[in-house]
C-alpha cells in the first residue's frame, strides 16, 4: 500500500495533488506544531503583474499551537468576500474564470471555523473536481505514538496503516533516508514534479503557483493530464 503524508495546505500547487493521486491513502498531518510563514493558510497567485498571496486570516493564539488547534478569524466571512474580490481582480480575463470562480466560491462557503478542517474540506473538494478519489485520513485520528518526531513519526504512521511504500515530495530528500525506511520494510520514494507549463497571463512563465492559477487557465481535462507529469525517484 502506497502512503502519502502532508500538512494541510490552502489551495496548494499541482505537486501536492500529484502526491494525493499517486498514493492509495493520504494522511493529513494536522496534529503537529503550526509553522509560521508556511503554506497552511496561504498560497501564491499572480495579480497585477506580480506575485500576490491569498491568505486565510487567523485568530491570535500561541505560537506553540498544533495545526488542528488553530481557528479562523472572527470576521472570516468578510475576509472571504475580500479574498474572492482579490481572485476576481487577478483572473477575470482568464479563459476558465467562470467555472473556476464558481468552484472556489463553493469551497469558501464552508462554515467550519477550525483551520485544519476548513482546509481539508477544500482539499477534498479540489480532489473531487479533479477526479482524484484517494481516501483521506487525519493524523489526529490515528492511534499512534505522539511523542515521536520526524522520520520516526512517519514510519510509525506507515506501520499503523500497513504501508509498504511511502512517497514524499522531492524536498524530503534532505529529511528522509531510504536506508532508514528500508530496515523497516518500507520503500521510500520521492515525487519530483516535471517542468509543467501552460499559457498564463504573465510572462515569463511562473511555476508552482496555487492550483487556482492552473485551473483559471487550463480546462480540468488538461489539469488531469498534468497530474501524471511526475517521476518517482
Amino acid at each position: 500500500m502506497k502512503l502519502g503524508i502532508m500538512q494541510p495546505y490552502f489551495f496548494p500547487y499541482i505537486g501536492y495533488f500529484q502526491l494525493i493521486s499517486a498514493v492509495d491513502q493520504f494522511v493529513i498531518h494536522n496534529d503537529v506544531q503550526w509553522i509560521k510563514g508556511g503554506w497552511i493558510n496561504r498560497n501564491r497567485i499572480f495579480s497585477g503583474g506580480k506575485l500576490s498571496y491569498i491568505t486565510l486570516p487567523l485568530q491570535k493564539s500561541s505560537s506553540l499551537c498544533k495545526i488542528n488547534e488553530k481557528k479562523l478569524s472572527a470576521d472570516i466571512e468578510r475576509q472571504k468576500i475580500k479574498l474572492m474580490k482579490q481572485i476576481e481582480g487577478a483572473y477575470r480575463q482568464a479563459p476558465q474564470f467562470d467555472s473556476t470562480f464558481h468552484f472556489i466560491s463553493h469551497c469558501l462557503a464552508c462554515q467550519e471555523q477550525n483551520v485544519s478542517l476548513f482546509i481539508v474540506n477544500t482539499l477534498r473538494k479540489c480532489c473531487d473536481y479533479l477526479g482524484i478519489f484517494t481516501p483521506f485520513l487525519l493524523s489526529s485520528d490515528l492511534n499512534k505514538e505522539n511523542t515521536l518526531k520526524g522520520h520516526s513519526r512517519v514510519k510509525n504512521i506507515c506501520h499503523i496503516l500497513s504501508a509498504t511504500q511511502y512517497i514524499n515530495p522531492i524536498g524530503g530528500t534532505e529529511l528522509y533516508c531510504k536506508d532508514d525506511f528500508e530496515v523497516e520494510n518500507i520503500e521510500l520514494y520521492f515525487l519530483r514534479t516535471r517542468n509543467i507549463s501552460y499559457k498564463q497571463a504573465n510572462q515569463p512563465f511562473m511555476p508552482n503557483l496555487s492550483i487556482i492559477d492552473m485551473l483559471m487557465f487550463c480546462p480540468v481535462e488538461e489539469v488531469q493530464i498534468f497530474l501524471k507529469e511526475y517521476d518517482l525517484e
